[in-house]
């Protein structure tokens, strides 16, 4: 049989309507159209989509119990490996990992299978279908401690609670799911998903205390010192926002992306009568060109902006964002400025009137153009300004997303954590191990700003340190 060359289209929100909502953009494959897609694998002796999986989920195995139609045996392999697969399959980013090794698209040059899509139908239809509970298994006496409700607290959490250790994941906010809930929005993710992986976690016996800010609230050393546990996996994300360094960014109208989509997000800011609101401005500049930035543009739509840029230094094809992020969000309207940088927020005076309440407001910000020349550390081609080529753009707020930072509070109240530069958490690759004897680290706390399924593949690996460490 002839494999079909594309793979099935994702059905969607149409972008006119979709720009003025919330709801989920992807509507996700139907029963009729999954087992059409799981046709296209071709099964492979090499598997080389399990390598290219962060958390290495059997990828075939669980493509072809779709194709028999037995989801729920499909969703027990996924689950296997992948504590999260209903997130995994929304916002993890298969085209750089598991389908950029599909055979099919390597050596074939056809599309890859749509492993994604298929990963979020089964999560769904088991969500929809299924009201058995994992069982809990036997505790083997070994306590840890797990900080941080992000991806990565969350994978090495049930992973050790799988094999009978007693986990407690300790928050600092009011909701477990790190960047998922706070970063994410819900027309990407609905947050009802995100609850629904946390419960599936507490109903194999992982404890989750919110409102706990380790480092302050409690430190690394009570953990072990007054609370008992063996071990600590610090995956507490990086919440520290980058800024751009310019003249104007103290005026009010700037966000950090980080500010702008915790609002909305976590605090449901864009809810009528909302206790935590946020301005809706008229014409918005995002500056950054990566997932988080698509993400703060479109929020800035859906509140009824009228003009949204995307304010980047370099070109289109240097874009770190997803494609079908960009893509989404050209359809939406979103304007994108590409190869300029901002050199200054300008704000509103009124020399007649010192008590006016727009002084101080943004009201415009003054870029210049770019050109790209030789590449630099990172592979891609610096961006060099062109002499005489400042203008203005005219917008009432700014938001900048150009990257976070792990947040040093831990590392300031952990004697013996050795950190770089950056101030991410210095751990051995292999392990997850930090300087610290017993204490583990990984996700963004470790790397930066990275991807979901990468913090999850450090979860599992601390895990299964830790398991090995303890099982001695």
């Amino acid at each position: 049989m002839a494999v079909n060359p594309k793979k099935n289209e994702m059905p969607a929100q149409a972008p006119e309507v979709r720009a003025h909502n919330f709801s989920e953009v992807a509507l996700g494959y139907t029963a009729e159209v999954a087992p059409d897609e799981a046709k296209r694998c071709l099964n492979c002796k090499a598997r080389p989509c399990v390598s290219g999986c962060p958390v290495n989920i059997d990828i075939p195995d669980f493509i072809s119990e779709i194709r028999k139609g037995d989801y729920e045996a499909a969703y027990r392999v996924i689950t296997r490996s992948s504590s999260l697969p209903a997130v995994c399959g929304r916002v993890c980013p298969q085209e750089s990992q598991c389908e950029a090794q599909c055979t099919l698209h390597v050596k074939a040059k056809m599309d890859p299978v749509g492993i994604g899509r298929l990963e979020r139908f089964v999560a769904d239809w088991h969500n929809e279908h299924s009201t058995e509970q994992p069982e809990r298994p036997a505790p083997n006496g070994h306590r840890v401690a797990v900080v941080g409700a992000g991806p990565s607290g969350l994978t090495c959490a049930g992973d050790l609670a799988k094999k009978g250790y007693q986990v407690s994941v300790f928050e600092a906010l009011h909701t477990a799911g790190g960047v998922l809930v706070y970063g994410i929005p819900e027309f990407r993710l609905p947050k009802s998903i995100v609850q629904k992986e946390v419960d599936g976690l507490k109903a194999l016996g992982v404890k989750v205390e919110t409102n706990v800010v380790v480092g302050r609230t409690l430190s690394v050393d009570e953990l072990f010192d007054d609370y008992g546990f063996e071990a600590v996996f610090i995956g507490s994300g990086a919440g520290l926002p980058a800024f751009l360094r310019i003249p104007g960014e103290n005026l009010s109208g700037v966000y950090s992306a980080n500010e702008f989509l915790t609002r909305i997000n976590l605090m449901k800011a864009y809810k009528e009568g909302s206790d935590t609101p946020i301005k809706h401005n008229v014409k918005v500049a995002v500056v950054g060109g990566g997932n988080v930035a698509m993400d703060a543009a479109r929020c800035a739509k859906r509140l009824g902006a009228e003009e949204v840029s995307i304010v980047y230094r370099r070109s289109l094809e240097e874009l770190p964002a997803r494609r079908e992020e960009v893509e989404h969000a050209m359809e939406e309207g979103i304007d994108f400025k590409l190869l300029n940088n901002p050199v200054e927020i300008i704000g509103y005076k009124n020399p007649d009137d010192p008590r006016d309440p727009k002084n101080g407001t943004v009201c415009g910000m003054k870029c210049v153009r770019m050109e790209l020349g030789e590449p630099d550390a990172s592979g891609r081609r610096r961006p060099v300004e062109i002499p005489g080529s400042e203008f203005m753009l005219d917008v009432d707020c700014v938001i900048i997303a150009i990257g976070t930072t792990p947040n040093p509070l831990i590392k300031s109240t952990t004697a013996g954590l050795e950190v770089n530069r950056k101030g991410g958490i210095i751990v051995n690759e292999e392990t997850g191990k930090t300087s610290r004897d017993h204490v583990y680290a990984g996700g963004d706390a470790v790397t930066g700003a990275a991807t979901v399924i990468l913090a999850m593949g450090a979860g599992k690996t601390a895990a299964r340190a830790i398991k090995e460490e303890l099982g001695k």
